[in-house]
């Protein structure tokens, strides 16, 4: 992954659901952590957080792990976002950046960060200001390489303007600052608008590209209901694909990937393909699907040896579009 040749397994584990956006009454510390030593035993040894989760608690919780296994691990966090009682808001200041830094090695438990990276761009601060901090925190030791998250504003983007030409417009200044290891961006199924122009930029570059929601938020493993409802803290109470309507409706995108799976053989999940059509976007590509359970994570490293054929890949890009996106 990246310029520097990062090694990671070739699926990693978001650790977000454990501490955060999700059903807060289903976050159970040790079931977590039972989750984080499957992950690490299996190879997934991309761990990726943040600070803003909890907040600050799904680093605390991984900390544990990692007094433990930091060989094993290969620990992601970002910076940038503050959460208040109701809003988050960006701070990209310098010092902010370094004392946030130094705060998350302390919860983690580690002396050195693998990828620190910016969660989101601060409109006050210059971000080749915030960028040339982070590029400190290398150069003092603290962190090894550096990664951007892409914006992902689906409805607030200009007409005519495709969804990841802002990020580049960043990533193109803050490479003239210090390298970029890492780009983090949706990327699935349901959701493949970074295969247009972020995921070619990167591949062009030698640059990572880690794939947020790679099973579309639990949708595209076919064990969501449509109509089941969500828990008011849980993102896709929220959601305009998460409504009973708009799941009915894109129910034949599960069945198609449920059909590529029975063609493997038995014990072959929707949820797999839907992992095995990311990591089939290039070597580069490393699916980061948020699990809090030992089965779901041990169902999510399978996919790393699971390979589609030329007629799986074709059959994934004539299922129907998603409806009820954020446009």
């Amino acid at each position: 992954m990246g310029a520097a040749a990062l090694a990671v397994g070739a699926v990693g584990l978001g650790c977000m659901p454990m501490s955060w956006a999700y059903s807060s009454s289903r976050q159970r510390g040790e079931e977590s952590l039972r989750a984080v030593h499957r992950a690490l035993d299996l190879g997934s040894s991309l761990l990726d957080t943040a600070d803003m989760y909890g907040p600050f608690t799904n680093e605390l919780l991984l900390g544990r792990v990692l007094k433990e296994r930091r060989q094993d691990a290969f620990v992601s966090t970002k910076v940038g976002l503050l959460v208040g009682e109701q809003h988050i808001v960006a701070n990209g200041r310098p010092g902010y950046v370094k004392r946030a830094c130094d705060a998350s090695l302390r919860r983690l438990q580690t002396d050195v960060i693998d990828l620190y990276q910016l969660h989101r761009a601060d409109p006050e601060v210059p971000i080749e200001e915030t960028w040339g901090a982070m590029a400190q925190l290398v150069q003092a030791g603290k962190v090894r390489s550096l990664g951007l998250c892409a914006m992902g504003a689906r409805g607030g983007r200009r007409s005519g303007t495709r969804l990841h030409d802002g990020t580049i417009r960043q990533l193109q200044r803050v490479q003239q600052v210090f390298p970029v290891s890492a780009v983090q961006a949706e990327l699935s199924v349901w959701s493949p608008e970074a295969l247009e122009t972020l995921l070619p930029w990167c591949e062009a570059r030698d640059v990572g590209f880690l794939a947020a929601m790679p099973l579309g938020n639990g949708f595209l493993t076919g064990t969501l209901t449509p109509g089941q409802g969500f828990e008011p803290d849980d993102v896709r109470a929220r959601h305009p694909r998460f409504t009973a309507e708009m799941m009915a409706a894109n129910q034949p995108i599960v069945v198609g990937l449920r059909r590529i799976a029975a063609r493997h053989g038995d014990g072959v999940t929707p949820a797999q393909v839907a992992l095995a059509w990311v990591l089939a976007q290039g070597r580069h590509v490393v699916p980061v699907p948020g699990a809090k359970q030992e089965r779901w994570v041990t169902e999510n490293a399978g996919a790393g040896g699971l390979r589609l054929t030329a007629e799986d890949l074709a059959e994934v890009a004539e299922l129907p579009r998603a409806l009820g996106s954020w446009d």
